[in-house]
């Protein structure tokens, strides 16, 4: 962790994939990482990957993919969270590899995901794509796996 927060990971153009429970942390580390990196002089944008899926969408729809999708790649880095939260289809699948692809060897990308990184190609569905993804995203990235209780349910409010 002490090396992922000097930034050398967004100077090299590696990828950081946290993964665990839901609660255990991976957005508020995720945060950490693109908070750190703007400190530094870095640009970061995060967003749900529910939600960068959706723009995606609406900028074929309207005709703006075209300056949506480098306005994603510009980023030093880009954390996506929440990566294979619900399953995916064809076009969600292709309009992931496409925001990978923009990004390799020019950029960092930071995925949070509940679903463990050995089993996204079973996740993803399409092998063809799935390998492209697992090329592009997980070969070139340090993976932190994050265990233990809900940090939220440690959190809760407890009524008497």
């Amino acid at each position: 962790m002490r090396a992922l927060g000097t930034c050398s990971y967004v100077r090299a153009k590696q990828n950081v994939i946290i993964e665990g429970a839901t609660g255990t942390g991976k957005r508020f580390l995720a945060s950490g990482l693109a908070g750190t990196a703007c400190r530094a002089g870095m640009r970061a944008l995060t967003v749900r990957t529910p939600r960068l899926l959706n723009e995606l969408a609406v900028a074929r729809g309207d005709g703006s993919c075209a300056a949506t999708l480098p306005r994603i790649a510009r980023a030093d880095v880009l954390v996506r969270d929440d990566l294979l939260i619900a399953p995916l289809k064809d076009q969600d699948r292709r309009d992931l590899l496409e925001v990978l692809e923009d990004r390799y060897d020019r950029g960092s990308t930071v995925i949070t995901s509940q679903v463990p990184s050995r089993t996204w190609h079973d996740a993803l569905g399409d092998p063809t794509i799935a390998d492209a993804i697992f090329d592009h995203a997980v070969h070139n990235a340090h993976l932190v796996t994050l265990r233990g209780p809900s940090m939220r349910k440690r959190q809760a409010v407890t009524s008497e």
